[in-house]
């Protein structure tokens, strides 16, 4: 039987991300109809458009994206470490990935896993720099994963040159890395109906990556010291744990799965890696795992969240409304949740204490005159 106390918990979980939709949504009707913008007829184009099929698979594919990206800021997060380099991280990873994968011809499986391996080993090794630096050294990881974004982004440019990884695209003025073969291509599944466009085979390992991380949080060693380290770390040194250790495990897991942010866009779309390969995807998922309250529940929510405004945002061009209004609302969001998670704690922890008294109260014996 489920307690009352247990509902009230639950319902407490649901509060604060509806709160901060709620919120939102207000503030950016006012900025509307400060804009002279008509709220509800902006809100249903939206909603109309981003529920067309087309757009459903295009929020999908795009979801599964800042999944990736968001799951390698979660992973960092459960214990305290400010992963900021997920967006150099995949970047660098994807463009040798690439470069791997259209150099060689193998049987299918065998391809795409050699691509995939090649991916999580370059965004291991590359996070794992900012662990060592942190566990040897005392480092900051939010300066040294700062630091690597900018050496990935000017080593990635040295390496995307016709003399050294890239190839010029027939017909356009874009270079990329040579395409990779059908054999090394992950199909597109048939998952929505009344459109021809394929969502990115690639939400399937998103998927099994999130159940993944929920076990090895919850359900092995590894996950269990790296969840009392983020919670005390003079208590994890205290129970055995080696801090250090954990830091530079940790990086590298956050690194390894950052390593696969790029994976859907090149096995399941684009096939190479040029110029116009998308960017900015490690910063969008600091804010998705801070709207997921790293869960990976919530993260997947969160990404679908924010992956249906950007995509249902094009529409508001169309109807010559600026389409910021979204950024807008995407960020008091990101805002409003952490302030709603705030209050539902604190008023949780005031609940608690209430409900202990009661029970103490209750079950104290009588003083005797």
């Amino acid at each position: 039987m489920i307690s009352r106390f247990n509902v009230r918990s639950a319902a407490l979980t649901l509060v604060a991300p509806v709160l901060a939709i709620v919120l939102a949504v207000g503030i950016t009707t006012v900025v509307l109809l400060v804009s002279g913008d008509e709220p509800l007829e902006t809100f249903g184009y939206m909603v109309d458009y981003g529920f067309q099929p087309r757009t459903m698979v295009l929020t999908l594919n795009l979801a599964t994206t800042y999944y990736f990206s968001a799951l390698a800021v979660a992973i960092g997060f459960r214990m305290n470490l400010f992963n900021i380099g997920v967006d150099g991280q995949y970047r660098l990873a994807a463009l040798i990935a690439a470069a791997v994968g259209g150099a060689v011809t193998l049987p299918a499986p065998l391809h795409v896993t050699l691509t995939v391996l090649v991916a999580v080993l370059v965004g291991a090794c590359w996070a794992g720099l900012a662990g060592l630096l942190k566990a040897t050294r005392g480092v900051s990881e939010v300066i040294s994963t700062i630091m690597l974004n900018v050496i990935a982004t000017g080593l990635g440019a040295w390496l995307l040159h016709t003399d050294r990884l890239a190839v010029a695209v027939s017909g356009s003025n874009n270079i990329g890395t040579k395409p990779i073969g059908p054999s090394g291509q992950v199909p597109g599944l048939h998952l929505i109906a009344g459109t021809e466009v394929k969502v990115y085979g690639f939400v399937v390992v998103a998927a099994l990556a999130g159940i993944g991380f929920h076990f090895m949080l919850n359900s092995t060693r590894f996950g269990f010291d790296l969840r009392a380290t983020g919670r005390s770390e003079s208590a994890a040194v205290a129970s055995g744990v080696n801090v250090k250790k954990m830091i530079v495990g940790t990086m590298v897991l956050s690194g390894a799965v950052a390593g696969l942010v790029g994976m859907p866009q090149l096995l399941g779309a684009s096939y190479s890696y040029s110029l116009d390969f998308p960017t900015g995807l490690g910063f969008t998922g600091i804010a998705i795992a801070l709207l997921g309250r790293n869960n990976p529940l919530g993260i997947a929510f969160g990404a679908l969240l924010w992956s249906f405004l950007t995509n249902s945002a094009s529409i508001l061009d169309v109807h010559q409304i600026s389409k910021e209004i979204v950024i807008i609302m995407q960020g008091v969001i990101v805002l409003s949740v952490v302030v709603a998670y705030e209050l539902v704690r604190r008023y949780r922890k005031s609940a608690e204490q209430r409900r202990v008294g009661q029970e103490l109260a209750a079950t104290a014996e009588p003083v005797k005159g």
